[in-house]
C-alpha cells in the first residue's frame, strides 16, 4: 500500500449528533489507522470552551484519538473558528499536535499550505473583524478566566448569533475570496493548498503567476462525511456516503 495522508474538517462534533460522532469513531479506528499522518484543519468539535470542559459525550472521539497516535500516527491539529480554546492539555491527553493558523507541510514531496479557511474569506468583513477581536490574545486570556458557566452560557449564544449572521449572508460573501487565495499561495510560495470551513468540498485547479496551481476544499463531517486523501499520485476526495 502506497503511503497516504487523511485531512478532515468541519467535523462540529457533538453530543446531540451520535451518528456522526461514531463514524467518526469508525475512521479513526479504520482509514486513519493506515495513514501516515491525519490533520484535522479545524471545528473539530460544534464548540469548545476550554480544555476544563467536561465534554460530555465525546469521550469516546477523544479516546479514539488518544488510541491512534499511541498506534504511531501523526495527528495535527488547526484551530476552526468553533475550537479555538483547543489548548497544550487537550494536546497532551490526546498525543495530538497543534499547528499555527496556517502551515506549510511536505505532502508526499508536494510543499503545501494548509489552514481552517476563515482567513481567506475576506469578503465577509463583519466576520474577520470579529475574528480579529475575538482572537486577540488580551481576549484569549480573558475568556481562559472567566467560570466555566460563563464561557459555556457565551459559547451557547455565539453559536445563536453565528447560525443567524449566516442565515443572512450570501453564499459568494461566505465563500474564499479568489485574489486573496493567490496572494497566500504567492506569498507562501506554493501552489498547491487544502483547506476547509466552506463546506464547498472541491479540487479547484487554477493559475497562479502563470503557475499550475490546486486547492482542494474539505467539506464538513457531520452532513457530507467528507474527507481527502492525498499520495504520491495526488489529492483523492473521500466521503461516507
Amino acid at each position: 500500500m502506497k503511503p497516504f495522508t487523511l485531512f478532515v474538517s468541519d467535523l462540529h462534533l457533538d453530543a446531540s449528533r451520535p451518528a456522526q460522532m461514531q463514524e467518526f469513531v469508525h475512521f479513526l479506528k479504520s482509514e486513519a489507522h493506515q495513514a501516515q499522518a491525519l490533520y484535522i484543519l479545524g471545528d473539530l468539535f460544534e464548540f469548545w470552551i476550554g480544555d476544563d470542559d467536561p465534554a460530555e459525550g465525546l469521550g469516546e472521539v477523544i479516546g479514539a484519538l488518544q488510541e491512534l497516535t499511541a498506534q504511531g500516527v501523526s495527528v495535527k491539529f488547526l484551530h476552526g473558528n468553533r475550537d479555538f480554546l483547543l489548548g497544550a492539555y487537550f494536546a497532551r491527553r490526546t498525543g495530538i499536535e497543534i499547528l499555527p493558523a496556517r502551515q506549510v507541510v511536505d505532502l508526499h514531496g508536494i510543499p503545501t499550505l494548509i489552514e481552517h479557511g476563515d482567513l481567506l474569506c475576506t469578503d465577509d468583513v463583519a466576520y474577520q473583524r470579529y475574528r480579529r477581536r475575538i482572537r486577540h490574545p488580551v481576549t484569549m486570556a480573558l475568556l481562559g478566566n472567566l467560570p466555566r458557566s460563563w464561557r459555556l452560557r457565551m459559547g451557547q449564544r455565539l453559536r445563536r448569533i453565528s447560525a443567524q449572521a449566516i442565515a443572512g449572508k450570501s453564499p459568494e460573501i461566505m465563500d474564499v475570496n479568489e485574489e486573496t487565495v493567490r496572494q497566500v499561495m504567492r506569498s507562501e510560495g506554493v501552489y498547491t493548498m487544502v483547506h476547509g470551513h466552506t463546506h464547498r468540498p472541491a479540487i479547484h485547479e487554477f493559475k497562479v503567476d502563470e503557475i499550475e496551481a490546486v486547492r482542494a476544499v474539505l467539506g464538513d463531517w457531520y452532513e457530507q462525511g467528507s474527507w481527502l486523501v492525498a499520495d504520491a499520485d495526488g489529492l483523492h476526495p473521500q466521503s461516507v456516503a
